[in-house]
């Protein structure tokens, strides 16, 4: 698989918004294709609608550069390599919550992102819906 597939996205997206209900949060969660155009996203009831566009941004971050979101942020401090890349590609979402996802051949076919609660818990809700779909692609 080269790229992620609609059937694929939704099981994420169910495995994330279990992982938020577990936690007792309302997440906003965006899958993006390797292309990174949206593919699948949900908007939990009750979640922040500032999160959306954050969501999004954080699926596509993490396909633009296949790292987690939380790494680039790590890079672009004051003095490090990536500094500003924040303001490129129309505005990158640099802290955690946002995931390359990986076909089993490593290569990366797509990207989640979550926001709406604190970074811990998003990231821990992009990775559920990551790990979900693990043996599928």
């Amino acid at each position: 698989m080269n790229d992620i597939t609609l059937s694929v996205a939704q099981k994420a997206l169910e495995a994330a918004i279990k992982k938020a209900e577990e936690l007792g949060t309302k997440m906003d969660i965006a899958i993006v294709d390797a292309g990174a155009n949206l593919k699948a996203f949900v908007r939990m009831d009750g979640a922040w609608l500032g999160s959306i566009d954050i969501a999004i941004r954080k699926a596509r971050t993490a396909r633009f550069f296949d790292m987690e979101t939380g790494e680039i942020g790590k890079l672009s401090q004051p003095g490090g390599p990536l500094y500003h890349i924040e303001h490129s590609n129309g505005g990158l979402i640099t802290f955690p919550g946002g995931i390359p996802i990986r076909n089993s051949q490593g290569e990366v076919i797509g990207g989640i992102g979550v926001s709406g609660s604190t970074v811990e818990n998003d990231h821990a809700v992009a990775l559920a819906g990551v790990e979900a779909i693990r043996s599928l692609i």
